[in-house]
């Protein structure tokens, strides 16, 4: 079956439908990542995007659940060179043809990727539409000009319920603006009691919860969008160590006073230099985000840059010069990417203990576990 896409530009690819037979609009996007498609499908940091691949060849190895990062992909649409009907990987479950037509999105294939990734690089992202039907040209163009890109992905993306991870070591609560599970993973494996609460949680609500630390998730669009987050991080400031991630490295830095902005065509893929300054270390990182923290304004908060993108210099981490707290704009979960980063966690973990030295508390293990217990009740009614 045919399938086209068009750009708000007027460009109008035609290929073959690999997807649900529909009709999606959304911010078109490139990744350059050579693996992990699966990842990416179920990032939720891609609420509302069409997914471009720049690697030719997609969906070789199927699809497998367990290497899901969300529970259901958010995307809108998916754009390949090459698409592998017949996967060939002993783990493989399905497709991921059968995978797009379970969640009703449209995949378009056997286009010319490379000439839209230069297209997206030289102009910006835009606003594209997938359709497996046969409208006219002009039907299609009206369509998109009169649509909009979504401006509550974190919404769409977040829990709605609090839930927990026990562990024997560190409560850690996790904010999710629509978390990766490789973020909760990492917290796991090292022991951490986590509770996930979603991103409309107050810093009240927070503070009942007792938490040795704050981890501030991923996530999808302007981190402008969720003026509630960055009140509730602006508040909980220097009361407890705090963790940012992506999208919550950018909620961080509004907290903090810095400002944000979109980039020309963001960075998506496994392979993303970085430097750390203070070591002059370059790490390959993953990354996915359209909004960086504008430098200029970083000057007179009380934040530190502490990492740098090799390649545009956008800044990639930052420190709170007074209070416990950091974040960085990749995602040292990596999944998929490389894992150079993933000793960030055992620096926010070893953080929190030397907060806790010098900030002695009284025991309060027994008002804790009531004070979950009521709060998990609450939120399943």
């Amino acid at each position: 079956m045919q399938a086209r896409l068009l750009l708000e530009d007027g460009t109008l690819f035609t290929g073959l439908s690999f997807g649900a037979e529909t009709q999606m609009t959304g911010e078109v996007v490139f990744n350059t990542g050579i693996t992990g498609y699966q990842e990416v499908l179920s990032d939720p940091s891609y609420c509302g995007q069409i997914v471009t691949m720049t690697y030719p060849l997609i969906g070789n190895y199927g699809i497998t659940r367990d290497d899901f990062e969300a529970l259901r992909p958010h995307i809108h649409g998916f754009v390949v060179r090459r698409h592998e009907p017949v996967p060939s990987n002993w783990r493989a479950q399905y497709s991921l043809g059968q995978l797009l037509k379970e969640y009703g999105i449209p995949g378009i294939s056997d286009i010319d990727t490379r000439m839209l990734t230069r297209k997206l690089r030289h102009f910006g992202t835009m606003r594209g539409l997938i359709t497996t039907g046969n409208e006219k040209v002009e039907e299609l163009a009206e369509r998109l000009n009169a649509s909009q890109l979504l401006r509550d992905q974190v919404a769409r993306t977040s829990t709605k319920n609090v839930f927990s991870s026990p562990g024997n070591r560190e409560r850690i609560v996790l904010v999710d603006f629509g978390a990766k599970s490789g973020i909760l993973r990492e917290l796991t494996q090292r022991g951490c009691d986590v509770v996930v609460v979603p991103h409309d949680t107050t810093a009240e609500q927070i503070r009942r919860l007792a938490p040795d630390g704050i981890q501030l998730s991923n996530g999808p669009g302007d981190p402008k969008d969720v003026p509630h987050a960055v009140k509730m991080i602006s508040e909980l400031i220097g009361e407890f160590p705090i963790f940012g991630i992506c999208l919550g490295h950018q909620l961080f830095a509004l907290a903090c006073g810095a400002d944000t902005g979109k980039l020309k065509f963001g960075h998506r893929g496994g392979n993303h230099p970085v430097k750390e300054l203070a070591t002059n270390r370059c790490y390959i990182t993953s990354q996915n985000h359209g909004y960086t923290v504008l430098d200029h304004t970083v000057h007179g908060t009380q934040l530190t840059v502490t990492h740098i993108n090799n390649n545009d210099k956008t800044i990639e981490g930052l420190k709170h010069n007074v209070h416990p707290a950091f974040s960085v704009q990749y995602h040292p979960e990596a999944a998929p990417g490389p894992f150079d980063s993933s000793y960030l966690f055992d620096e926010f973990l070893e953080m929190i203990r030397e907060h806790k030295k010098n900030n002695p508390q009284k025991p309060r293990q027994a008002v804790l576990s009531e004070t979950l217990k009521g709060e998990l009740e609450y939120a399943q009614k």
